[in-house]
């Protein structure tokens, strides 16, 4: 991958714009409502907008630190309720790119397990079909310029197995489902017990049954395992090597949990890191942790850019358009994501797929709202330098 940045951001538009075919994805099966929030600093007077925010984690962290053996008293402000989760936060931004999107996961009304709570209707909205199972778990996050800290209560989501999506669908009706779509994504691994379960049921009772398609690709997503153990991570990487014998498996990965997964499966993926760039050692990491586990793809991101490589010898890193002070950042790893499945679907080499998804996830963070397909294709040919 030797284009330079602009030249790999021109060709993502360009194959975009040109791509027409509709893509038909399947993805499930979390969901969370998020509560976005700044913490105060300051305030100047009682007034709603009247303070300074904490700016930054380690100033937060300090601030925690402090209240020791002593006790503090932490000011939240909602800035916004919205819809959240992994898998929702990743369809929408299939959904607004114009993939033809059905969601099954934790998305139901309390009171009504059969009806879409109404928080997720512009998130419906861009979906052929949504499938509500069950209510969704919440999620607190404290936003800082520098990054998140998402505060998770997933005991709703911890009703999504196998058995109840099989209950609420048929397995006949799944397996037509999982037969007519090319892009398949299971996400939140950490904090849904049933996703291994799931896992196991689709290597069981789908894929077998499934037409051979050779463009059928599959997209997972762990979300943050630090509070998994050392084991659950490993079996959790056979379950994905099983995945991979019936469909190609895309990995997509933080940097944190690429040296996490690295170490757990025995690879030496940040050995050189005093010596290295990020552009060096991300796609050296990307390629040592994707033929250890013989997945058809790893790609790994972070706020300033994203590394990759794939099972055609395909490696390379693209930095992305990193602002300081997004309008909102929960959510731009799911929709670097989907931006990245969106353009292995649309056919882009692996360089032109790097662009496309930090596109989606640079425009999400400045808008504060999934691109448009035309809006990607502006932002690409138009993309800010990093900050």
């Amino acid at each position: 991958m030797n284009s330079s940045r602009t030249e790999l951001a021109h060709q993502a538009a360009d194959a975009i714009e040109r791509y027409s075919p509709t893509i038909h994805a399947l993805v499930g099966f979390d969901g969370f409502v998020d509560s976005i929030i700044h913490v105060v600093n300051q305030r100047h007077s009682m007034a709603a907008d009247d303070y300074d925010r904490i700016k930054t984690i380690p100033e937060f962290a300090a601030r925690c630190g402090a209240a020791a053996n002593k006790s503090a008293n932490l000011e939240m402000v909602v800035q916004d309720v919205r819809f959240g989760g992994n898998g929702p936060l990743l369809s929408s931004a299939l959904g607004s790119l114009g993939v033809s999107v059905v969601y099954i996961g934790a998305v139901s009304r309390e009171d009504d397990w059969n009806r879409t709570d109404p928080i997720y209707k512009p998130f419906a909205d861009r979906c052929e079909r949504v499938i509500p199972i069950c209510p969704p778990g919440r999620t607190d996050a404290l936003e800082f310029e520098d990054g998140k800290i998402m505060l998770g209560k997933p005991e709703s989501v911890q009703r999504v197995t196998w058995d109840l999506i099989k209950q609420t669908l048929t397995l006949e009706t799944l397996i037509e489902m999982f037969n007519h779509a090319t892009l398949l994504s299971v996400v939140n691994w950490t904090l849904v017990a049933g996703v291994e379960g799931i896992w196991e049921g689709l290597c069981d009772e789908v894929f077998p049954k499934l037409d051979p398609n050779p463009d059928r690709r599959l997209f997972l997503d762990l979300s943050d395992p630090a509070k998994r153990t050392d084991d659950d991570i490993a079996r959790a990487m056979k379950l994905i090597q099983q995945l991979q014998e019936h469909v190609q498996v895309t990995l997509g990965l933080n940097l944190a949990e690429s040296g996490r997964v690295a170490q757990v499966v025995g690879v030496d993926a940040y050995d050189d890191e005093h010596n290295q760039s990020l552009a060096s050692m991300v796609p050296q990491a990307a390629q040592r942790i994707r033929e250890k586990l013989g997945l058809s793809c790893i790609v790994i991101h972070q706020h300033t850019g994203a590394g990759a490589a794939d099972d055609q010898g395909e490696s390379g890193w693209f930095a992305g358009p990193y602002t300081r002070k997004p309008r909102i950042s929960t959510g731009a790893g799911d929709h670097f994501g989907g931006g990245f499945s969106f353009a292995q679907q649309a056919g882009l080499g692996l360089g032109e797929c790097l662009a496309a998804a930090c596109g989606v996830a640079g425009a999400y963070v400045r808008d504060a709202q999934s691109p448009s397909k035309e809006r990607l294709v502006g932002f690409l040919r138009d993309l800010p330098a990093p900050e």
